[in-house]
């Protein structure tokens, strides 16, 4: 059975990982201290009723990718990782190796920095990996290929869409899981709109909104041979299952 075969099918359960004990008291009070006192983008059940008050609803995103239940054996690389919600939820998974991959969310600011996913990774005691690198610096050289590579909120930051797709579909020997922003809906035809300055939702790293012709056709150039809309939320919001 292929690896991109295997993603459509549940898993049986696998032995629990050999975590360290659960901290102390005053650990957990450390760690509230400090998930509290930062601003979050994802929100991320860290146990113990403490979840970080991301203002993305990164729970209801899951449901939408509409992931396989297990990812028993599987490697997954997660390109925008920012705060690791996906990458941890992979391990929960069963994956036997996680990747999360950033730079430009570690990097910015604010918010957007590598705080959060650093201590999202030392709470939930996880062996998720880092690599902290660019898209347009992805390749299997770099990190190696994965059977599940997702791609969340990244393509219309793209000042080359296609670029960063080619350098998706290099590290994908399985399947793709691609969330993106889409624009020109009533536009049968490929497609994108190209906003200027911060002209959407004043910020300036968004670039382009592509149709779903024009997403489509991006995955087939690149190399997907199989590509399906899985969802279409919040009127504007879509996900995609492209497979090599």
């Amino acid at each position: 059975m292929s690896a991109a075969e295997k993603l459509h099918q549940d898993g049986s359960a696998c032995p629990g990982l050999n975590y360290p004990p659960p901290p102390c008291p005053d650990d957990r009070r450390e760690l509230r201290r400090r998930v509290l006192g930062r601003p979050w983008f994802h929100r991320i059940d860290l146990g113990d009723g403490l979840i970080t008050p991301g203002i993305d609803d990164t729970p209801a995103k899951l449901r939408y990718l509409r992931l396989p239940a297990r990812l028993d054996g599987l490697t997954v690389l997660d390109i925008g990782a920012y705060d690791g919600f996906f990458s941890f939820a992979c391990e929960r998974r069963g994956a036997v190796r996680v990747v999360a991959a950033d730079r430009f969310c570690w990097t910015y600011g604010g918010m957007a920095s590598k705080e959060g996913f650093d201590l999202a990774r030392t709470a939930l005691r996880s062996r998720v990996e880092e690599a902290f690198v660019r898209v347009e610096e992805i390749s299997p050289d770099r990190l190696g290929t994965f059977d599940l590579v997702l791609f969340l909120g990244v393509l219309y930051h793209a000042p080359d869409p296609l670029h960063y797709l080619r350098n998706v579909r290099s590290v994908c020997r399985g399947q793709l899981v691609l969330e993106t922003h889409l624009d020109a809906l009533d536009y049968p035809h490929p497609a994108a709109v190209y906003y200027p300055g911060a002209v959407l939702n004043n910020d300036a790293s968004n670039h382009w909104g592509p149709n779903p012709a024009c997403v489509e056709a991006m995955l087939r150039e690149v190399g997907f041979r199989r590509i399906e809309q899985i969802c279409l939320y919040h009127g504007t919001r879509a996900v995609y299952h492209a497979f090599v």
